[in-house]
């Protein structure tokens, strides 16, 4: 939330998720921040897809299984960025949903890297790309 929060980014949270999402551990997860940010939680994927949130943009899917590396990649201003869970990724059917399939490269020998860390990359990157000053 912190990460989203320092780049003026939105956040939605889709449940279920791989930690437990309640309004104290939001408050806790925001720390002082709370007030940049809001995330807007959906009961589970096909109410996102349903949502007002789901309509603009490229669905860009963060996955070691990605087809295009970051840095080759093109963001565009309205694209909406996906991590999955740590533990398993998304279920094939977001997979498929997805516009777009982009990896962060790491080593070879190393698994992934963790939610929060993925997403600050990307961030950063597309920031970086449109010359974005929060």
């Amino acid at each position: 939330m912190r990460t989203a929060a320092c780049f003026g980014a939105g956040m939605d949270v889709i449940e279920p998720c791989a930690f437990p999402l309640t309004d104290k551990g939001i408050r806790k997860a925001a720390m002082d921040y709370g007030a940049a940010i809001a995330p807007v939680r959906h009961a589970s994927w096909n109410t996102y897809t349903e949502s007002a949130e789901a309509g603009a943009g490229r669905l860009v899917l963060f996955t070691t299984a990605g087809a295009t590396d970051l840095w080759d990649f093109a963001f565009e201003p309205d694209d909406r960025m996906l991590f999955g869970r740590e533990s398993a990724g998304v279920p094939e059917a977001i997979h498929a949903a997805a516009d777009c399939r982009v990896r962060i490269p790491i080593r070879a020998d190393m698994r992934s890297l963790n939610v929060a860390m993925s997403a600050g990359i990307a961030l950063a990157e597309a920031s970086r790309q449109h010359r974005n000053n929060p």
